[in-house]
């Protein structure tokens, strides 16, 4: 099939699907109100009760006065601390809310704000609806502190409870992480935790600020998800809200792809996938290929949704041409998964013809976006200026050549931290997957305010939609595509990903990248994956597999080692690098060193 007639199938098909989906009874995963305790109680000023929830959630207040109270109280809810009392003007989208409420006897009384018109708007030219939350709960909002003055007699914690919102199957004992840097296990903890308290939706959504799900963000949320929990509903939830809803920037709609790749992989449904295949094509950018097969973008694509990396801040200089590398290394990689999603349902004749378009556009990527002088990917044709994203895009998709790859590493090891918080899952990918795993883990752990070590040192207990406050200055403090450790310490750390759909083949290839251990459990369809790690000074590892599950085993070489032993016995191994490739899968519980 001519790539002409290729597109002009797919948009027919996909159209088709879209509007059937876009009819689609949409639900959303099960969320439930949680009561909880506060953690302490104080009183910062006469007739001023501070109440401290240890962390921030989603949610209101539920109050039980004492018998015979009566009278008005006020009730401040908040998300930051000025000088031992909430902040009443914090920054940016950082919340504080107010609210006013009778006290009669000791009849309980639920307390929330008043409701927020920008995260409950649902008509708007300037983007889809935001998700609202069930109308009996009464408005919730994150804070983790609050602030009553006018309570009468002493507040005990009998008499306050927060009402925060998670995910109903949530499993706190589903993943664990460890290792030999504390810093590192502090990091994994916060982001653990922020995808749980973003899950009050039931469907992915953006921060508190729009509570609108995105393609990019639903994305990062569903890998960090899937490592730390067992759920799978809110991923697709939120994938069918997109389908319906979807959003401006050229690259969020490639996502769309990713994210039913990694249901499959996950899951291995193709009943699941087999009704949502045809509306996915319309999402790889395909429309907007030229003869040459490369993605072109017009003045208006170039000047507002070809995104590169956001805020605008965080773009490195990119240069905007009408051929963007960032934008075609995109759709290159949808189109890469959309083979191995039509193969998976027997549509052998498209998977052919997604594979030979990815053959010839990544011939001219090469050819044309790849400065030969330089060793580097230019932002586009036109252009000379070589930024972060041109090059750890296409590295983290695997569109760069085993002989360009350690040149870009190099470079990308030169530099710090030159883009979002969004934007760095995929610089790290690029680093952990080709040697990079030192400097992966320095940029993760920076002493700067580029990092997720500064948001542990702030005190927050959920992720930031920026590096910083003077970053994006309208920013989030509760959003999950910061969360990006709680996929990628599990992932390259541990080492643990699936090979095969389902989780019936996984692999092991751990990048200590300079860590001494690590251990962790890594959530399956198939039960839990359990990895225990050390080099003292070789490597020595402990992995306990569920049943239906082999893996594939890479290991450190380490120094002066010359083979691989499982469970006290030599196997069969072969160098390939600084890795030790074991010949046969492992399954069950093993031992494997080093030596």
């Amino acid at each position: 099939m001519h790539q002409r007639e290729f597109q002009f199938t797919t948009f027919l098909s996909s159209l088709l699907t879209l509007l059937l989906a876009c009819n689609a009874n949409l639900s959303a995963a099960p969320v439930a109100l949680t009561e909880q305790s506060p953690v302490r109680i104080s009183n910062p000023a006469a007739d001023v009760v501070l109440v401290d929830f240890g962390r921030v959630a989603f949610g209101n207040l539920e109050l039980t006065p004492a018998a015979g109270a009566s009278g008005t109280i006020i009730v401040h809810f908040g998300e930051k601390l000025k000088d031992g009392r909430i902040d009443t003007n914090p920054p940016g989208t950082v919340r504080y809310q107010v609210a006013t409420v009778r006290v009669d006897g000791n009849r309980p009384i639920v307390v929330a704000p008043p409701v927020d018109a920008r995260n409950t708007e649902q008509v708007s030219e300037q983007h889809p609806p935001a998700v609202l939350t069930p109308q009996e709960w009464g408005v919730v909002l994150p804070f983790r502190w609050v602030e009553i003055e006018g309570w009468s007699g002493e507040l005990k914690p009998e008499h306050i409870v927060r009402r925060a919102a998670f995910a109903e199957s949530w499993n706190d004992d589903a993943a664990d992480f460890e290792s030999s840097d504390e810093m590192l296990n502090r990091i994994w903890s916060l982001c653990r935790y922020s995808i749980k308290a973003t899950t009050f939706a039931g469907v992915y959504v953006d921060g508190d600020r729009e509570r609108i799900p995105y393609e990019a963000d639903a994305y990062l949320n569903q890998l960090s998800h899937y490592y730390i929990d067992t759920d799978i509903q809110m991923a697709r939830d939120t994938y069918d809200w997109l389908m319906k809803h979807g959003t401006w920037p050229t690259e969020w709609a490639p996502h769309m792809v990713f994210m039913a790749h990694a249901d499959w992989m996950r899951t291995g449904d193709t009943r699941w996938l087999a009704t949502r295949y045809e509306a996915l094509k319309a999402k790889t950018l395909l429309d907007r290929a030229g003869p040459d097969g490369l993605v072109r973008s017009n003045a208006e694509q170039q000047r507002r949704t070809d995104i590169v990396d956001w805020p605008k801040g965080e773009r490195d200089g990119y240069a905007f041409t009408e051929v963007n590398t960032v934008v075609n290394a995109f759709h290159l990689a949808a189109m890469k998964r959309m083979a191995s999603l039509a193969r998976a349902l027997g549509k052998e004749h498209e998977a052919a013809d997604f594979d030979a378009s990815v053959q010839r556009t990544h011939r001219e990527f090469q050819r044309q976006l790849f400065n030969r002088a330089t060793g580097l990917y230019r932002d586009g044709i036109g252009t000379d200026h070589s930024s972060h994203h041109a090059n750890f895009f296409p590295l983290a998709f695997g569109l760069v050549p085993r002989e360009n790859r350690q040149g870009i590493v190099d470079w990308l090891e030169s530099r710090d931290m030159h883009c979002s918080v969004y934007a760095a899952q995929y610089l790290l990918e690029g680093l952990f997957r080709n040697g990079g795993a030192e400097k992966a883990l320095a940029l993760l752990t920076a002493p700067t305010d580029r990092s997720w070590r500064h948001m542990v040192d702030s005190g927050t207990t959920i992720t930031w939609e920026a590096w910083d406050q003077k970053y994006k200055p309208n920013q989030d403090w509760n959003h999950a595509w910061g969360a990006a450790p709680a996929n990628l310490l599990p992932r390259f750390v541990l080492g643990v990903e699936p090979l095969k759909p389902g989780w019936a083949r996984a692999v092991i290839r751990p990048c200590p990248g300079g860590l001494t251990q690590a251990r962790g459990k890594i959530p399956t369809p198939r039960g839990p994956i359990l990895v225990e790690w050390k080099i003292a000074p070789l490597f020595r590892a402990r992995i306990i597999l569920p049943d239906g599950v082999s893996a594939k085993v890479e290991l450190p070489v380490g120094n002066d080692s010359n083979g691989v032993y499982v469970d006290g016995k030599r196997v069969d191994a072969h160098r390939m690098g600084s890795r030790w490739i074991l010949a046969e899968d492992i399954s069950a519980t093993v031992t494997i060193e080093v030596k």
